[in-house]
């Protein structure tokens, strides 16, 4: 599906709020636009997004077409142990994609 590129600190202290930042790659395409042929495009835009932080859900946003093309996202997590960032969306098309990081986390 869509590229994606997370970013985050490569290391953190226990307990340090860190900042994660996440652009995907994809058209949110409102439905509201015309193709050459005078039809109009599909609807199709990311409907949920879930960031999951040692296998542990930590954050959920639903999107709709009222984000532009190409979504930047913002967030914060608290570090709590080395572990794996995992961000996964699905469009309303019903394709999916991922993309992932990794925090170090030390004492």
């Amino acid at each position: 599906m869509a590229a994606a590129r997370i970013q985050l600190p490569a290391s953190a202290r226990r307990g340090e709020i860190v900042e994660v930042r996440l652009v995907i790659q994809h058209p949110m395409e409102t439905g509201f636009r015309y193709d050459s042929m005078g039809q109009r495009t599909p609807r199709n835009a990311i409907q949920s997004l879930v960031c999951r932080y040692g296998g542990k859900e930590a954050f959920r946003a639903a999107l709709s077409t009222g984000i532009a093309a190409n979504p930047y996202l913002r967030f914060f997590l608290r570090a709590s142990e080395t572990g794996d960032i995992h961000v996964e969306w699905v469009d309303q098309e019903n394709a999916s994609g991922s993309v992932s990081g990794r925090l170090n986390v030390s004492d």
